[in-house]
């Protein structure tokens, strides 16, 4: 057992009982039926995308316009200065559908609508302007409010315009109140619903988990389960570079699409997994910001940890499962299974991959001790709620010289 000195933290929930097998808490909140908002995607078949490119010039126009008499109202030098508000810029907007080939007076009141919330929230006197040509052109968007979509024998009309869309079947039963017709960056049409879903309360079979982001394994958990890195960019770096170099943009896209629906299939798959089997979900605080102004950058933005959170975090919500951002300070140096700084520290650490603890002499694999000790450390409270735990807290000056001490020790001997 290590002594007083040594012991930097005790944690409020033991990983194991005396035995040394896996012990649960058993969780006693009722689980209340959760409805939640989903967004529908489906494809637009391709012939009728230079219809929909023709309307986004006209969405542009009016998305230009509102910028622009917004900011001359806000920046009058008369006492008649003010923000235009979404039902100021419809009011402008009233009987403009006349002068418009393809798109009506709902669209246009949904892009006043949405100009204006999208420009209070950036606090900002006009917005960036939609470039309809040009290489630095703006994606293709075209809002419209849910009367003015209508499902019409084997695709949607819209607009007084027949379009067909892949899994039709999907939107059979389904209520939405509005949506938009979207442009991703290879030029094919998406149609976005956003529906309301009624999401089924199950308990989980086991009760929580530790999650530890890195590069060489992108998450490890405290029960040792591991999300390998699939390097996806790199994979694809030759036929990029091919194509680049060819000159073929639309086939680059392609590629860049290609490694981001890869990365994104396996973020959903191991999410998935780890919220059908545990209640309480907890991962690291690692800061990619930091991280992509290293050498580091390629493979830490090929990772993926903010999509990873970000699945973890909404599918958590629809599955009434709990999920924390915890600080990661120290998980990688303290030992889980008696708390000691005897793990290895520094740039030079970072090679170990397994280290025997030197006060009670346990077997550990770097991320999976760093995930145990996440978990550890996301208890803020007591067991019995009025004081502070002893989470992992930063080691005095004390520690660290006698802790150098120690090693100049064994370095003599």
């Amino acid at each position: 057992m290590p002594n007083e000195e040594t012991r930097m933290f005790r944690p409020t929930r033991e990983l194991r009982n005396g035995s040394g097998a896996r012990t649960h808490v058993k969780s006693d909140n009722p689980l209340m039926p959760p409805s939640f908002t989903r967004t529908l995607r489906l494809k637009v078949r391709c012939e009728a995308y230079a219809w929909l490119n023709a309307a986004a010039i006209e969405v542009n126009e009016v998305f230009n316009y509102c910028n622009e008499t917004s900011y001359k109202a806000a920046t009058r030098t008369d006492l008649k200065r003010k923000w235009l508000t979404g039902f100021d810029l419809c009011s402008l907007t009233a009987g403009a559908s006349q002068y418009f080939e393809k798109i009506g007076a709902d669209t246009i009141q949904s892009v006043c609508n949405h100009y204006a919330q999208k420009r209070h929230a950036a606090r900002r006197l006009k917005l960036n302007w939609r470039a309809s040509r040009g290489a630095r052109r703006s994606l293709g968007w075209i809002p419209f409010k849910a009367a003015s979509l209508k499902r019409k024998g084997r695709g949607v009309r819209f607009a007084g315009k027949c379009l067909r869309v892949f899994e039709r079947e999907r939107l059979e039963g389904l209520k939405w109140q509005g949506g938009c017709f979207a442009q991703d960056a290879v030029g094919d049409w998406w149609l976005c619903l956003p529906v309301k879903v009624q999401g089924e309360c199950t308990s989980a079979p086991q009760e929580e988990i530790g999650i530890d982001l890195g590069i060489k394994c992108i998450a490890a958990t405290s029960d040792g389960d591991r999300l390998e890195a699939g390097r996806w960019t790199r994979r694809y770096a030759e036929k990029l570079a091919s194509a680049q170099r060819r000159g073929h943009k639309r086939q680059a896209k392609r590629i860049h699409r290609k490694a981001a629906r890869c990365r994104a299939d396996a973020l959903h798959v191991f999410s998935r997994k780890m919220v059908d089997r545990y209640q309480h979900i907890v991962v690291g605080d690692v800061s990619t910001q930091k991280l992509v102004k290293t050498r580091m950058a390629k493979s830490v933005l090929d990772s993926g940890w903010g999509t990873l959170k970000r699945f973890l975090a909404y599918k958590c919500e629809h599955a009434a499962r709990s999920f924390e951002v915890t600080s990661e300070r120290y998980t990688t140096v303290t030992c889980s299974h008696c708390g000691a700084l005897s793990g290895p520290r520094g740039v030079n650490g970072l090679i170990v991959r397994f280290w025997v603890c030197s006060s009670c002499g346990e077997l550990h694999d770097r991320d999976v001790n760093a995930a145990r000790n996440t978990l550890i450390g996301s208890s803020r409270t007591s067991v019995r709620g009025n004081k502070l735990s002893y989470s992992l807290i930063r080691p005095s000056n004390a520690y660290r010289v006698r802790e150098a001490g120690i090693e100049s020790a064994r370095t003599a001997a």
